[in-house]
Order: C-alpha cells, then sequence, then structure tokens
C-alpha cells in the first residue's frame, strides 16, 4: 500500500503544479492513495475554496487536510459541512463545522484514516492536541477500525510534531507535520513502525517567503511599506512523502521524502 501525503498547496502556483503534475507521478510512482494539505491553496495564499478542493479530487486527492486557515474563505465552513474528503483540525474547539477525522476506502479496498490535528504552541486556540490524541489512541485501533492511519499533525514548532510523531509510534501508519513549508530532511520510520517526516514542505514557489512574494515579506521585516502577504508566482516544487505500508500491520514498510519539479531538488 503506497501513500503520497503532499505539503500545504500554495496559491495559484501550488494549484497550477498540481493540476500539471499530480496524476502523472501517482501513476509513476504507484500510489494507492492521495492526501494533499490544502489550506494555503486559494489565490490569496491563505484558505480553500469548493472550486479547489474539486480541482484536487478532478487530479487524483483522495482527501483533503487543513490547519489554522481552514476558515480564511468565508464559504468554507458550508462546504465543508457537506463535503466528507475536506478536513479540519480534530482539535479545534465545538462546535466547528465538518469533521477532522474520517476513515476513507481506497482504490484498491483498503479503508485509510485520516486524522487531522493542529499543535497548541503558537497557533489558533484549539483543543490540548495531546489529551485528544491520548483519547483518540484509546478508541480507535490500527487493524481494528482501520487499515492504516495518516495523521497530518499542522503546528509550528518542531518539539512537539516530533512528540506527537512518537505518542502515534505503533498506532499509526504515518506522522507527517505541515504549516511551516519547509521539508525537513528526517524522513524515517520510528521505533515501533511509524512513518514520520518532521515537515512535509510546500507545493509552491520556493523562490520565495514560504511561498509568499520575497520583496514584500522582506519589506515587511525592515518594517518597509508593504501589502498583505500575497504568493509568489514562480514555478512550484510538489514536497511531501511517500511511504510503503504493510497491509498485514497497517505500518510502515519504508518512507521517502517527494520533491518534484521548481526549484527544489531531491538531494
Amino acid at each position: 500500500m503506497r501513500i503520497l501525503f503532499l505539503g500545504d498547496v500554495v496559491g495559484p502556483p501550488g494549484l497550477s503544479a498540481i493540476r500539471k503534475n499530480l496524476k502523472d507521478q501517482i501513476n509513476v510512482n504507484k500510489i494507492d492513495f492521495v492526501i494533499i494539505n490544502g489550506e494555503n491553496a486559494a489565490d490569496s495564499g491563505v484558505g480553500i475554496t469548493e472550486k479547489i478542493s474539486n480541482v484536487f479530487f478532478e487530479c487524483g486527492a483522495d482527501v483533503i487536510t487543513t490547519g489554522n486557515h481552514v476558515w480564511d474563505q468565508k464559504e468554507t465552513a458550508e462546504h465543508i459541512s457537506k463535503e466528507s474528503r475536506l478536513l479540519r483540525p480534530f482539535n479545534l474547539t465545538s462546535p466547528s463545522p465538518g469533521k477532522g477525522f474520517e476513515v476513507f476506502k481506497s482504490k484498491n479496498g483498503f479503508r485509510v484514516a485520516v486524522l487531522n490535528l493542529m499543535g497548541n504552541v503558537f497557533m489558533k486556540k484549539c483543543d490540548n492536541v495531546f489529551e485528544i490524541s491520548k483519547n483518540f489512541i484509546t478508541k480507535n485501533k490500527l487493524k481494528k477500525d482501520f487499515d492504516f492511519l495518516v495523521v497530518d499533525f499542522h503546528g509550528e514548532i518542531t518539539s512537539e510534531k516530533m512528540a506527537i510523531g512518537h505518542l502515534f509510534d505503533g498506532k499509526a501508519s504515518l506522522v507527517v507535520g505541515t504549516h511551516t513549508h519547509v521539508p525537513t530532511n528526517d524522513a524515517r520510520i520510528l521505533s515501533f513502525g511509524t512513518a514520520y517526516q518532521t515537515d512535509a514542505g510546500m507545493c509552491g514557489d520556493y523562490n520565495s517567503v514560504i511561498g509568499m512574494n520575497k520583496e514584500n515579506s522582506l519589506n515587511k521585516f525592515l518594517k518597509k511599506d508593504h501589502k498583505k502577504h500575497f504568493p509568489s508566482e514562480g514555478n512550484a516544487s510538489l514536497s511531501g512523502v511517500i511511504v510503503n505500508c504493510d497491509p498485514n500491520t497497517g505500518l510502515a514498510k519504508d518512507i521517502k521524502s517527494f520533491i518534484f519539479g521548481g526549484d527544489l531538488k531531491n538531494t
């Protein structure tokens, strides 16, 4: 079972790269299930729309995860209530529209569960992610309630992401971080069989500041006149991970970083 997870899609360049390349990369890499974090995919670089969600699905995505920008487009609250394949963080303070966890059927007949979590440090207010995760693990069991479990941890700091990885070790197929838009060079299998990478990176233009126009971003840091952040317009790299999972255990057999196109290259 081969799962492709793609990090935050940022603005029109990221969306264009998905349109042009995702179907081919699914075929080339023999992918069975695709998850995309789409929370930055709108034209402004924040939020997601129904139209963009449908583009992802048409291009081969099975599930879309999000994060702190999930409600930045007004239409999303209504759309997410109807579209079960679009998730928001599971630990958003209740009540919140939509779901943060769901079990899906893959093309090859397996039950793939996706859990979308958001960190507590330097992020928007949400319930304690460690308590929520402990309760989730108590109630949901790998190879009993689902065949595979992918956890998207949308967080700011590496220590929080790593801690969640170890909490889910042996209980999830993959734990992967999103939000910081820079791929980390630590793809590995943890002690009890869970694949892990601290951040998947972004699907966006890396000749930028985390996907946003670099000149405008520099002006903001230098306290010069600047506009509201807007996406960079160069060619985007697709960035994420591919994990090969064992159908018998639901755990990972191997994981590798995935980078395709644009300025960023696999090393």
